[in-house]
């Protein structure tokens, strides 16, 4: 799936056409980076959280979760860092009036950098075969080495200029690169400036008296500061996680790509309390665990890869992304980081209350490490979305167009359809539909003609279809058909409950 704008348009019209996902006030013309789930989009939405809440929090003996409120003491974001320091960099393009976050146009440039590599690899492959010795090709080749000398070098400039706070470094790399603007062509850049992303707005019924608070920029804070509350209540043992799925928002400037960046999103994070000295082992733990959960979706492994940050939040000691090939390229998905203790040994300053944990097999209070895994809501649905379009040829010289959606994610898991409207079939099925629909959402559908409904449930994503025809009275039998393979199969009624426990057993991907 490699960088294609034309195939991001087809999936967002899809999503449009068949209630996934709409621009948000729309008739009044949208609101810019906001949109909408629809009937079919909310329910994908619950089926990704609910399935990384089985993964994270019940299938893990000492996780818990909570749902933290979004108005927080402003104090918190404060002590967080993100009143003085949560920012991105940014930068106008003279000419065409654009604005772009100077550190995503680096990236964009290290990425052709990088296409470059991966051509010359492919062209090794293609060449010798199963003889490409690809490890030893990317260790000796000069073009590889070179393209490679030019990354480090200019992720080095980046790192040193944005530690430094070097804003006219940062603007000067730019240039040294000619980096131009995608719309113009141009390189006529103004200088570098921070812009906060904070949402802020006040609270009290009188004005005067009213506090500046926040709309929260990411979740994470909303545990730290209930750390001690659930430790103390669920007397919690060392290491233990805490998860929380909820809002959050970000004035982003720069916002497109459709879902990818919004104002207002919603993330699934954990964070994890630690021994000081443990965080790197579990560290490596939870990249391993996350990367896991991802591949547990079907989705095939080369559309993922880790990326290491170059420049380290204010609060890591070590930090990666879970990258995935979104029609766009690829971008970040999911955030690995080591926080070492300073979100709560900030806490502890600006609140005055202690935030350190007892650890009865050492007789010692310390204030945890954390590890924190974060995973945008949002940016998932796209993924799993991208990665199920699928436009297909068929033998009899058709179309389809399909989304084969991981079948347990599916927001309609069976449409049970009435071969006629008459005859008794809709009865029948209607039947079958109220045996159904305690366990899955199901889907009734009798109009148009059965090749016409298929082809709006492959659209909708549907994984299994049940036609009860004339033979269904006869017997009590039906067809069964798989969206993926288009193949059916004639089963008895009461074995429909089984086979579909069968196929849409979490146990076999949760494991």
């Amino acid at each position: 799936m490699a960088a294609n704008e034309d195939n991001l348009k087809k999936i967002i019209s899809h999503a449009k056409e068949y209630g996934y996902v709409f621009q948000s006030s729309e008739i009044y013309d949208g609101l810019s980076a906001v949109y909408d789930y629809g009937q079919m989009g909310a329910e994908l939405k619950k089926n990704i959280k609910d399935y990384w809440w089985k993964a994270m929090v019940n299938m893990n003996e000492n996780i818990v979760g909570i749902d933290a409120a979004i108005f927080m003491h402003p104090t918190t974001w404060k002590a967080s860092g993100h009143v003085d320091a949560f920012s991105d960099p940014l930068i106008d393009n003279k000419d065409s009036k654009k604005r772009y976050r100077a550190d995503v146009l680096i990236e964009e440039h290290l990425e052709k950098i990088r296409l470059k590599t991966e051509k010359d690899v492919a062209k090794g492959i293609k060449r010798f075969g199963d003889d490409f010795d690809e490890e030893q090709f990317r260790a000796t080749n000069p073009n590889v080495l070179r393209n490679q000398t030019k990354i480090d070098d200019i992720n080095a400039r980046f790192k040193l200029a944005m530690d430094n706070d070097d804003l006219a470094g940062v603007k000067t790399l730019i240039e040294d690169l000619g980096i131009a603007c995608p719309i113009s062509g141009s390189k006529n850049w103004t200088d570098v400036k921070q812009f906060n992303l904070m949402f802020s707005t006040e609270i009290g019924a009188v004005a005067e008296a009213a506090n500046t608070i926040y709309l929260r920029p990411e979740t994470a804070q909303g545990i730290f500061v209930n750390y001690l509350n659930v430790q103390k209540s669920g007397r919690m043992k060392i290491p233990f996680g805490i998860a929380q799925i909820g809002k959050a928002f970000r004035n982003e400037i720069v916002a497109r790509q459709f879902i990818f960046r919004m104002r207002e999103f919603e993330q699934m994070e954990m964070q994890f309390f630690v021994r000081p000295g443990e965080e790197m082992k579990w560290y490596e733990h939870w990249k391993e665990q996350r990367f896991n959960w991802h591949q547990s979706l079907g989705i095939d492994e080369k559309y993922y890869r880790f990326h290491d940050h170059v420049k380290l939040a204010h609060y890591a000691n070590a930090a990666c992304d879970i990258e995935f090939d979104f029609p766009m390229g690829f971008k970040e998905l999911e955030g690995i980081h080591s926080r070492t203790d300073f979100d709560l040994k900030q806490h502890e300053e600006h609140s005055g209350k202690k935030l350190q944990y007892f650890d009865p097999e050492i007789n010692e209070s310390y204030v945890p490490y954390v590890v924190e895994t974060s995973v945008g809501l949002d940016r998932t649905f796209l993924a799993i979305l991208s990665a199920a379009y699928t436009e297909e040829k068929l033998e009899n010289d058709t179309e389809r167009t399909v989304l084969k959606l991981p079948a347990f994610l599916a927001p309609i898991k069976v449409a049970v359809m009435p071969l006629t409207r008459k005859d008794g079939l809709p009865e029948k099925a209607r039947e079958i539909l109220t045996i159904l629909k305690y366990d899955y959402n199901c889907n009734y559908d009798e109009k148009d003609s059965p090749g016409k409904r298929y082809r709006r449930q492959d659209a909708i994503g549907t994984p299994f279809c049940i036609m009860v025809d004339h033979q269904t009275l006869e017997d009590n039998t039906v067809t069964i058909r798989d969206r993926d393979t288009m193949q059916q199969e004639r089963v008895a009624i009461d074995k429909i409950e089984a086979i579909l426990k069968d196929k849409l057993d979490l146990r076999k991907v949760l494991n």
